[in-house]
């Protein structure tokens, strides 16, 4: 079997690439969506003077999607992994939206 150029595997490859370009595209889309949800949680949140971070919440999401994970086959551990960062950084765009540059004073004050 001889070894293949870069554009032949690029050609060979292009379907492939092309579906799974198409997902990112939808799992973008998806991200924008929970952000702006995250978004009108903050306004929510500020407004009824809710802290950013509820604990019992953010370990529900995380182990939700990895009972999701598991149903679906797919490694729970690297699931959790990914939604541990999702949260953390939806819970960091909250205390961002809600007391601004004073986030990291706000929430030390609120702990």
């Amino acid at each position: 079997m001889s070894k293949k150029s870069q554009s032949e595997i690029a050609g060979l490859m292009k379907p492939y690439r092309a579906r799974i370009d198409a997902i990112d595209r939808d799992i973008i889309d998806l991200l924008r969506k929970r952000y702006n949800v995250i978004e009108e949680v903050a306004e929510f949140k500020g407004s009824e003077n809710i802290p950013p971070v509820l604990q019992d919440r953010v370990d529900e999401v995380r182990e939700n999607a990895a009972r999701m994970a598991a149903e679906c086959n797919l490694d729970e551990a690297f699931i959790r992994d990914l939604y541990a960062q999702l949260i953390k950084h939806c819970c960091d765009l909250e205390d961002h939206l809600m007391f601004g540059d004073d986030a990291s004073a706000a929430q030390k004050k609120a702990s």
